[in-house]
């Protein structure tokens, strides 16, 4: 008989996990696979565009819950979920990161008794105030198996007093879809020749968190800083639904677009093709500051602290509290050029295939 595996996705970071997971389960002909998408990330740019380009299963269950609070969301997520669980009645449930769609798939799951494997287990801001934040260590205490990115994911975990027997240190999967999809958007993308951009020759920066989109103040602080470098630099900015939301109810939209590249959001592989070419990247993004090293890419982190410490430990990347423009204008000028040491952490590029030897063993 068959292994179910039931893998709860919702927004973008998501999916690019889960494409190389599925690809590995699907490889194991012993186990069958079911993709349910919560709607979180309901944007065509931000969900639909990633199925197809990734190659991910379409998903059984599409529940198309998204753009309410984080309370509203996450009960109609848990209420979606179970009934899908019920009808599902998997060996394990398979979350992936710290979105409201990662908790809700790990409530529900424990309340029905059923196993919950929780990808990229262990990291820590330790900042409370994120969402991010609370949801991964609920997630991390509620789940069986605690899939871990990194040695100090691990110890995380350990100094939290779970049970060693529940934690597994696999490698990154964000690290196996860098090796992957890195090469085909090479082949595939044509971003670069789209937008008139030469290699190394402009700043890309990503802002979408609450913590900078909610605070007038930060958000006027990054766009400020952006703008001071676009003076010398060309900045491309992929503009997230909800920043483009903060923007225009400041009224700050049509100055950001008088002094910045602003784009649409754009599929991922035109996503890895501009952060690969990028002289550096500007983010408030967990999973595109570990890009930015995957690809060699120097990062500035537009935030007070980071899960990747290893990063900022090693050199790639720089803290930039947006507490004021200069802050961020000087942390990007300085930053341009720099390099830093390898980082061993994330493992060899197959941490995919040990998730699945995970889920098979137990």
């Amino acid at each position: 008989m068959r292994m179910k595996v039931v893998g709860i996705v919702g927004a973008r970071p998501q999916f690019v996990k889960a494409a190389v997971v599925s690809r590995a389960l699907a490889r194991n002909k012993g186990v069958r696979e079911t993709i349910l998408h919560t709607g979180q990330h309901f944007d065509t740019a931000l969900s639909d565009v990633f199925f197809q380009e990734l190659g991910i299963p379409a998903p059984t269950y599409h529940l198309g819950i998204g753009g309410g609070t984080h309370g509203q969301n996450t009960g109609r997520m848990i209420e979606g979920i179970e009934r899908a669980l019920l009808d599902e009645r998997p060996d394990w449930v398979l979350v992936y990161g710290d979105t409201d769609s990662t908790l809700a798939g790990a409530l529900a799951a424990v309340k029905l008794h059923l196993p919950v494997a929780h990808v990229e287990a262990g990291l820590r801001s330790f900042n409370r105030r994120m969402p991010e934040e609370i949801n991964r260590v609920l997630t991390d205490h509620a789940a069986d198996l605690l899939l871990a990115p990194t040695p100090m994911a691990v110890e995380n975990l350990r100094r939290e007093g779970l049970p060693e027997a529940r934690v597994r240190w696999v490698g990154d999967v964000m690290y196996d879809a860098a090796l992957h999809f890195g090469q085909l958007a090479d082949r595939a993308s044509t971003a670069l020749e789209r937008m008139r951009l030469e290699p190394r020759s402009y700043v890309l920066a990503t802002v979408h968190r609450a913590e900078n989109t909610d605070e007038p103040k930060r958000l006027e602080a990054v766009f400020e800083g952006l703008s001071r470098v676009a003076v010398e630099l060309p900045v491309v900015l992929p503009l997230h639904p909800r920043t483009r939301k903060a923007l225009e109810s400041l009224g700050w939209l049509e100055r950001a677009r008088e002094r910045l590249k602003l784009i649409g959001p754009v599929g991922y592989l035109d996503m890895v093709a501009l952060e690969k070419n990028a002289r550096l990247i500007a983010t408030d993004s967990g999973g595109v500051q570990k890009e930015a090293y995957f690809f060699g890419v120097p990062c500035v982190t537009l935030r007070d602290e980071t899960e990747w410490v290893e990063l900022v430990d090693a050199g790639w990347n720089l803290l930039a509290p947006p507490h004021d423009a200069e802050t961020v204008a000087r942390s990007i000028r300085t930053h341009l050029d720099a390099r830093g040491h390898p980082v061993e952490a994330y493992g060899d590029g197959r941490a995919a295939e040990r998730i699945v030897s995970e889920l098979t063993e137990r």
